[in-house]
């Protein structure tokens, strides 16, 4: 089973630049179901992911 452990004590890196990620930009993205959140790198501006949060009514 995989398991998730938080770590303070080292940074990510950004996979495009490889430069540490101090800060994590995001855009939302409007949608007609929902709202969606575009994550990028603040230093080269590529996108590192996108997430979906639902709405009370999706469950």
């Amino acid at each position: 089973m995989l398991q998730a452990q938080e770590r303070n004590d080292i940074q990510p890196i950004c996979p495009h630049c490889e430069q540490p990620i101090g800060t994590l930009a995001y855009q939302e993205v409007k949608t007609t179901l929902g709202k969606r959140y575009l994550y990028f790198c603040s230093a080269c501006r590529k996108t590192l992911g996108i997430s979906h949060r639902k709405g009370f009514w999706m469950g």
